[in-house]
């Protein structure tokens, strides 16, 4: 098993006990700028979709639950540039970014967490559910450790079928202490699935530290009772995780085999948009959010030390990047809500005799 980049040990509450170091060097010499800056968009993008989001929910906009992927834009734009168009993606609530790099309209994306009939799922959804099968984009799951099976199954699919497809199963760090963990991976191994387990280890699963919630706390070893094989990488390197991603997404297409990643970075605020981080520090929060841990901001200036990033493209790429979030936006603020009468629609695929369809407010006995 390799490792790269490892987070110290110990217990989360030693002092700087969640400090990482990070290479200074990520090969960006190495590069197409044209590439570089296309990543630094992509990254950029995704922050700046999620801010405007954070204040959406806090207007009203947005209701139900909301997570957030700041501080893992890095992660998000590497993993899905290690994808084909046609592999598939399973995730967690914490959604949004990656249902944009699959290829979701960020429009429609937008108006999905507005609840809105235009969004991915006609605002069935919300922000924790984006889905599109065009994309394969197969879901957003608000159960811990529910989209595990349902990735184990479509790779099943695909070995069943001699295709050549991948699934990529994206979950949080508090994932693998859950049941389905255990049996999805072993299943995987058992019929050799040609599926690749993503950690995003931000170090807290909710308000819980890996470790004080997991006695293996470096979890791309806890494949080991299954004989998968795993890597850590750092989360904050967006071209990190491309390679290893690739590497191993590769492998798993090739191998017809389970592997497992382990990326980690750190979550700038805490567990969904109204959870105030009272378990952290406030020397912790300030790390999390400090520019040496930011992704955006550590690779904004890799690219200007390299010389691909001057003032004036990056004023350009902040300007345009901005105007496409607004416009996202006021796509969603103007797409209608959906109709009343639709309200028992999809609630089974086929009829259901004596189903009810009764409104709020209708009686429970009709005359």
């Amino acid at each position: 098993m390799a490792d790269t980049a490892k987070p110290k040990g110990g217990s989360a509450k030693a002092s700087g006990s969640r400090r990482r170091t990070r290479k200074e060097t990520s090969g960006v010499s190495n590069e197409k700028p044209e590439l570089l800056l296309d990543y630094y968009r992509r990254m950029l993008f995704i922050r700046r979709f999620e801010e405007r989001t954070s204040q959406a929910y806090t207007q009203a906009r947005i209701g139900g639950y909301c997570h957030l992927n700041l501080g893992e834009e890095a992660t998000v734009v590497g993993l899905m540039s290690a994808l084909r168009e046609t592999d598939y993606l399973y995730t967690n609530y914490r959604d949004h970014g990656y249902a944009i790099e699959k290829g979701m309209d960020p429009n429609r994306v937008m108006a999905e967490l507005y609840g809105r009939q235009d969004g991915v799922a006609r605002g069935w959804g919300g922000s924790m559910h984006m889905y599109d099968t065009e994309t394969r984009m197969l879901g957003g799951y608000g159960i811990v450790g529910g989209q595990l099976p349902l990735a184990a199954g479509a790779a099943l699919a695909v070995s069943y079928r001699d295709g050549d497809d991948v699934v990529m199963c994206q979950m949080g760090d508090g994932t693998t202490n859950v049941g389905a963990w255990h049996e999805t991976l072993n299943i995987a191994k058992l019929w050799n699935l040609p599926i690749v387990f993503v950690v995003i280890n931000n170090f807290t699963g909710m308000g819980t530290s890996v470790e004080e919630s997991s006695a293996e706390p470096d979890l791309y070893k806890r494949g080991s009772a299954f004989r998968i094989e795993g890597e850590r990488v750092d989360g904050r390197d967006v071209l990190a995780v491309r390679d290893t991603a690739t590497r191993l997404v590769e492998r798993a297409r090739k191998e017809q085999t389970p592997f497992i990643l382990e990326a980690w970075s750190y979550r700038m605020k805490g567990h969904s948009v109204v959870d105030p981080a009272k378990y952290r520090t406030q020397e912790e929060k300030d790390e999390a959010r400090s520019k040496e841990n930011d992704p955006v901001a550590i690779f904004e200036n890799e690219l200007t030390k390299a010389g691909v990033l001057d003032d004036k493209t990056r004023d350009e790429i902040a300007a345009s990047v901005k105007e496409r979030v607004a416009e996202a936006a006021d796509f969603a603020e103007n797409s209608p809500n959906p109709d009343v009468a639709s309200l028992f629609e999809y609630t089974y695929a086929t009829p259901v005799p004596n189903e009810s369809r009764r409104m709020p407010a209708d009686p429970v006995f009709a005359d």
